[in-house]
């Protein structure tokens, strides 16, 4: 067979492929390569602007399967000033909520509330969710998420499983624990005050400036208080301090008993509001009743206002807090505030609480003491201590603050 000459071969026609050479300085890259490549490059099909839109926000909504407490009403909030961030038109992508089956309904306007899944619990957070968010970015609001996704904010509260351990049962400490641990590694984290940004970064190894700081807010709480409370619970003759949050041992209530029989003989109540816990915190043990102590159970918002405007004072013993909602909720129901010296409970109150050592009871029943005996000077002055501090805290600046960590991963 004659073999041809060189000008007998045919020129060779470039392939019509998207993707260069990695070597492409030792062969001439085609005109399409070229284009592809540049970064003035956009598809030019009917759906154009499909491939160009950017990542949708997953909300995890497990949330709203859950008894409501301080973590739960964050989350919530901070969904509803998202939800008003997307109907003004000030969000750079969209947001869906997503649920497990069984949520509450969270009234959303213009953010899509869906289930997926069928399972429940860490399950569903790992499992359902991640699935169905992975080609997003996932924004989780109650201390907790799937460990397998990176592009997340996940806020988480506290350490208070790291630095007290004893105050909740072993299968939730090690969960916890190994959650917070990979979800250090992978996801954008944040948390409600500088004190809990220093104590996860201390305890998770990551960090300070790596956490981002998205506090809790009082704007919920503008309301009319249901006055008729204070008389359906027996309270109208008698004065009374109240005690906020879930009867866990976190929430220190027996110290508060302990004052309160320390004011003895001076008539008066000790009103205790929210849930026994004991199925998650150690062991759930209720302290021991004195004579003038009153357990309400749980109460809706109008009726915890109720009680807080005919209070004497609110009564915050906590031994530990990420933030503490409840001195925030006093005072913007002009209800003076007796807090623990907790370091975030501090942070949150500033100079608008009368602070105890959570340890010392004759401490508290001092302080109560006083309130007792106000001739309403000592109130008004923590009431416009209150007010002016409450400006500090917004939950349209936290949602923002979150919203533009999500969107910046969009």
């Amino acid at each position: 067979m004659a073999r041809r000459s060189a000008r007998a071969w045919p020129t060779p026609v470039a392939r019509a492929s998207w993707r260069c050479s990695p070597r492409g300085t030792a062969r001439r890259r085609s005109a399409m390569c070229t284009a592809r490549c540049s970064p003035a490059f956009r598809p030019r099909h009917k759906d154009a602007a499909v491939a160009n839109r950017r990542r949708t926000v997953f909300i995890n909504g497990r949330f709203l399967t859950q008894p409501i407490s301080g973590v739960q009403r964050y989350a919530g909030e901070i969904v509803a000033q998202l939800d008003a961030r997307v109907g003004a038109g000030r969000a750079a992508t969209g947001y869906v909520l997503l649920c497990p089956s069984g949520a509450r309904d969270a009234g959303l306007s213009h953010i899509e509330q869906r289930v997926v899944g069928r399972r429940g619990g860490h399950p569903w957070d790992q499992i359902d969710f991640a699935l169905a968010a992975r080609r997003g970015v996932a924004l989780c609001l109650a201390a907790t998420g799937p460990v397998l996704l990176r592009r997340q904010v996940v806020v988480i509260h506290d350490a208070a499983v790291q630095r007290h351990p004893e105050l909740f049962g072993r299968n939730y400490v090690r969960a916890h624990r190994a959650i917070d641990a990979l979800l250090a590694r992978r996801a954008q984290l944040a948390t409600v005050s500088d004190f809990s940004r220093r104590e996860l970064a201390e305890v998770l190894h990551v960090a300070p400036e790596r956490i981002i700081v998205a506090r809790n807010g009082a704007e919920h709480l503008g309301l009319t208080p249901d006055a008729s409370i204070v008389a359906r619970l027996g309270l109208t003759d008698t004065p009374f301090f109240l005690v906020l949050g879930n009867i866990t041992r976190n929430k220190n209530l027996a110290l508060a008993i302990r004052a309160l029989a320390e004011l003895q003989p001076t008539p008066a109540r000790l009103v205790a509001v929210g849930r026994l816990e004991p199925s998650v915190f150690g062991s759930g043990e209720l302290p021991p009743l004195g004579e003038g102590v009153l357990l309400a159970g749980r109460l809706d918002d109008a009726e915890v206002a109720g009680l807080m405007r005919a209070a004497r004072a609110l009564v915050f013993p906590s031994l530990y807090e990420g933030f503490g909602i409840p001195p925030l909720e006093a005072m913007a129901n002009d209800c003076p505030v007796l807090a623990s010296t907790a370091a975030a409970v501090v942070e949150t109150c500033g100079d608008a609480a009368d602070f105890f050592d959570p340890h010392d009871a004759a401490a508290l029943a001092a302080l109560m003491r006083t309130a007792l005996a106000d001739d309403g000077t000592w109130r008004a002055r923590r009431i416009a201590a209150g007010r002016a501090r409450l400006a500090a805290f917004s939950w349209t600046r936290s949602a923002d603050t979150l919203a533009e960590a999500a969107e910046r991963m969009a």
